[in-house]
């Protein structure tokens, strides 16, 4: 994908990014808030994968607009080889996909190194939904009992390793002792709210130094500080996605979403950058359940 392309894709996927988050009667609402369902885990048709990254955001986004209330999504072949049709007039999301080639080989592209040789291609693929074709059923999904996805959710935080002490009235990461301040349980509204408050707390602690080594530095207001939450409202989007739970907007989300589209409108890669490190934090997360595991083992 060349340069000019690309500064085309994040245009416009932020720009439709912030469109989402501004619509609505006075209620802004980010796209990567959910209610657990198979939506919120957007998933090729032909490979049974979940897209990542900023795909993931793209396709929350086409989602949130349009109100698909499935996240099976495929390009026009992909259908077709599923014996679905898309149906004549249907528009289209793009998706991107990264791949890593030699570094031996020359290139004009500015995804290269400084010897000239690229290290990563970029191209851009037309999907769409299953709600855009004819002809496809798609086979009943087993889905888990609210009760047990809970119980798997409490697994899943503590799997991390991070220190979490309960009590008090706020919930928040101190970086100098690393370690998670929630409120009890029985002072949020339901259980969602409170696997939610507690993935967003853990996923700021994932940013520690002898973590992922993220900038923590930012204070409220600050590009930094918002960048950051950002990161973790994505990271908690995707977690409580895998995890078949619904993921709110905070109490205090209305602070916060301002800052949010001054730091996209001033620079449309910033999404893409917040989408990458909260998939980096997701798979470190994931990873840390194997990890546990072996262990125990």
């Amino acid at each position: 994908m060349a340069a000019q392309d690309r500064a085309d894709v994040y245009t416009r996927v932020t720009a439709e990014i912030i469109a989402a988050i501004e619509q609505g009667a006075g209620e802004w609402h980010a796209p990567w808030f959910h209610n657990g369902t198979s939506a919120a885990r957007p998933t090729n048709i032909s490979s049974g994968k979940r897209y990542r990254g900023i795909n993931t955001v793209a396709l929350w986004v086409a989602a949130m607009a349009v109100g698909y209330d499935d996240g099976l999504w495929g390009t026009y072949r992909q259908w077709q080889e599923a014996g679905a049709q898309v149906r004549k007039g249907e528009r289209s999301t793009t998706v991107v996909l990264w791949k890593q080639i030699a570094s031996s080989e020359p290139t004009n592209d500015d995804d290269s190194d400084d010897g000239g040789h690229r290290r990563m291609f970029a191209r851009a693929f037309s999907v769409f939904n299953v709600a855009q074709v004819d002809g496809y059923e798609r086979p009943p999904a087993d889905t888990l009992p609210e009760s047990e996805r809970l119980t798997h959710a409490e697994a899943f935080i503590t799997n991390l390793g991070i220190k979490t002490v309960f009590g008090g009235s706020e919930a928040y990461y101190l970086p100098s002792s690393d370690t998670v301040f929630m409120p009890d349980f029985a002072s949020f509204r339901d259980a969602a709210s409170f696997y939610g408050t507690w993935t967003h707390e853990s996923g700021h602690a994932s940013g520690s130094k002898h973590r992922l080594d993220r900038d923590l530095s930012g204070r409220f207001g600050s590009a930094a500080y918002a960048a950051e939450e950002c990161c973790v409202e994505i990271l908690s989007g995707l977690i409580l996605a895998d995890l078949g739970i619904a993921h709110h907007p905070r109490a205090d989300h209305a602070a916060y979403i301002a800052s949010w589209i001054k730091v996209l409108k001033d620079d449309a890669r910033a999404i893409f950058t917040a989408a990458s490190k909260a998939q980096q934090a997701a798979d470190w997360m994931h990873a840390q359940q194997s990890a546990r595991h072996e262990q125990a083992a």
